[in-house]
């Protein structure tokens, strides 16, 4: 509408109208201008977030520059001694540490001796003979390829004489009836696969050029094999997961073949992690994956069915029902909460988004000092400490939301916050729990490297054989097990082992087994 201020009318009710259409006129401008900056921000924030993970760190450290400071800091304090050191001073240790040292080659380790004589022994000078009065000996570390080798087992069929009785002993067990593997190639296309992140297909060419042809479908049928002999054991596993009184959960997409339709449908991998290790147990940890053909609230609630206790988690929507009909209890993860700001300050370097990360980093602070002490020590610091920084920091939040413009991206992160302050701020009440959620996510970073290697499972079966083999070699990891020794070893002897003794074969059962064997 155009208004011609010469030619204004002299009505005072169409003049108020004028008026009313010129200022809903302005307000819809406003509201369209508001809502572009705000669009403006999303998208810039968007831009920095892709560029970041993209082209940038993959820690969430907020100073780049602290690695610098430090070295300065080191850098002050040598000048300082130099100059307080008397001219005539031998270096200290303190000075000596910070030069790099070559550590000594692993003692467990062969050794092959390869001795560089003279030649003649004469002595070059007067021809006299030479006697050894010593040696030099440095030692070089090498690498041989992995070889194959066929193993013939040899069973002679031994007859009497007298009575014409034919003897033989029995076929040894082997983790394929009749089959050609052995549990050593087993575990390490295993390994390879899902420890390693070599697809199938890219194996298949490595063996070929140590002059083995096996097909990536004999692969394939392989791993379902092993797979099937290793079911008992992930059972048994995820029982020992489901007795602990605190899991931490996740789940990750992993893109799986979907025939027929010429590309990719989405499943998930869920992991529940028990690990008390950080408040004093020594139960052993564990973690347990399983396979969904979807993110339904259905999958978790089925999982764990047969667990009761604290559940810290992300705040998935599918994990409510856990709490509301299953009796779990939640508890938060103030790493996810604080990722929503530390994106917000990566890409516009807001004091408001820096304070409150200083805030957060706080707790963090206590969280280091008590580690691996016990639950009662724990819950008596954070009381002490963490429970007035939290109040602190949720009137701080509170008071920040007032002056930030309620639909900026900065006030979402503090809402984000604050709707879920309840489960944020039980880890204090409890010496068990943690603060964040860490254990799940970091047990997830071996699916998500593999991810990029082999682009997508098979079938839903693949992802079920994938889940199993990922609960068993991620367990192995947290308790500092070696996994392919480990699956050589149950693969060669599980298809003969009771089942009703299966917990014998648990990664850290054997591990004590193996101590007990070389003791």
């Amino acid at each position: 509408m155009r208004l011609d201020l010469d030619r204004l009318p002299t009505d005072i009710v169409l003049l108020h109208r004028v008026v009313r259409d010129l200022a809903a006129t302005v307000e819809r401008q406003d509201q369209e201008l508001k809502r572009r900056e705000d669009e403006l921000e999303t998208l810039r924030l968007l831009l920095a977030k892709l560029k970041r993970l993209r082209f940038g760190r993959s820690s969430e450290k907020r100073d780049p520059d602290q690695l610098q400071l430090a070295l300065e800091a080191i850098e002050a304090e040598i000048a300082a001694r130099e100059a307080a050191r008397p001219p005539a001073a031998a270096p200290c240790d303190a000075d000596r540490s910070l030069k790099p040292v070559r550590r000594p080659l692993p003692a467990h380790l062969p050794r092959a001796e390869v001795r560089h004589e003279p030649e003649g022994c004469a002595c070059p000078c007067c021809g006299g003979p030479l006697h050894e009065i010593g040696a030099d000996v440095s030692e070089v570390l090498d690498w041989e390829p992995a070889r194959f080798k066929v193993i013939r087992h040899v069973r002679p069929r031994l007859a009497c004489r007298a009575c014409e009785t034919v003897t033989q002993m029995p076929a040894p067990s082997l983790p394929i009836e009749r089959g050609r593997p052995g549990p050593g190639l087993l575990a390490q296309v295993l390994v390879a696969k899902y420890c390693d992140h070599q697809p199938l297909y890219r194996q298949s060419a490595i063996y070929a050029r140590g002059g083995v042809e096996l097909e990536r479908s004999t692969l394939a049928g392989w791993v379902g094999r092993a797979c099937w002999l290793l079911t008992p054991l992930g059972a048994a596993l995820g029982r020992h997961v489901m007795a602990g009184a605190k899991l931490h959960a996740d789940d990750t997409p992993v893109p799986v073949l979907d025939p027929g339709r010429g590309r990719t449908k989405t499943g998930r991998l869920w992991v529940y992690v028990r690990d008390d290790r950080n408040s004093g147990d020594r139960t052993p940890p564990a973690a347990l994956f399983r396979y969904s053909p979807d993110r339904k609230g259905a999958r978790p609630a089925d999982h764990l069915k047969d667990f009761g206790g604290y559940l810290q988690a992300d705040a998935y929507a599918g994990w409510d029902r856990l709490y509301r009909d299953a009796g779990m209890i939640e508890v938060g993860c103030w790493a996810h909460a604080r990722r929503k700001i530390f994106e917000l300050y990566e890409a516009t370097r807001s004091p408001v988004a820096a304070e409150a990360l200083d805030k957060i980093g706080a707790l963090y602070e206590i969280e280091n000092r008590i580690r691996g002490k016990p639950p009662d020590r724990r819950r008596a610091a954070r009381q002490e400490h963490a429970v007035a920084l939290l109040d602190a920091l949720k009137r701080w939040l509170e008071a920040q939301l007032a002056r930030l413009a309620p639909r900026s991206s900065l006030a979402g992160a503090f809402r984000y916050v604050l709707a879920h302050w309840a489960a944020l701020t039980h880890y204090p009440n409890d010496g068990r729990l943690e603060i964040d959620n860490n254990r799940a996510e970091n047990v997830l970073r071996g699916v998500a490297l593999g991810r990029k290697n082999w682009l997508f499972a098979g079938s839903d079966t693949g992802g079920t054989h994938a889940a199993l083999v990922y609960s068993l070699i991620e367990t192995c990891k947290l308790n500092g097990l070696d996994p392919y020794a480990y699956l050589r070893d149950t693969l060669g002897g599980i298809a003969d082992h009771p089942i009703r003794r299966i917990d014998e074969l648990l990664p850290w059962r054997w591990a004590a087994t193996q101590t007990a064997a070389v003791a």
